[in-house]
């Protein structure tokens, strides 16, 4: 995900309220031990990650909204960044769109 940044914030859509990210403690020490956390809920006031529903809609354990494989290679995530059009969000003037998928076909060109 080279066209995202660590601590940048990016708006993405989404059109579910069930189903959310859940893993024993177990799972989730290997996912941070390893770097597999990709994308977390977040406060837009101080990013950091957030359990508040306004912020973590389905309510993700540790904020989570998107992790990889141990390879990097693959994505899960909860949000739909490719839904995002251009102009599609003219009634929110301040939209951080989320690069994800062109930066994937850029990757395996």
């Amino acid at each position: 995900m080279a066209d995202c940044q660590i601590g940048e914030a990016h708006d993405v859509n989404f059109s579910h309220g069930e189903g959310r990210f859940a893993a024993s403690d177990a799972v989730l020490k290997n996912l941070i031990k390893n770097g597999q956390i990709a994308f977390q809920y977040a406060s837009p006031s101080d990013l950091m990650p957030s359990m508040k529903p306004q912020h973590n809609p389905n309510g993700s354990l540790h904020a989570i909204e998107g992790i990889t494989s141990i390879c990097g290679r693959i994505l899960g995530k909860m949000g739909h960044s490719e839904r995002h059009q251009p102009f599609g969000q003219q009634n929110y003037p301040d939209f951080r769109a989320q690069p994800i998928i062109a930066a994937g076909i850029k990757a395996f060109k």
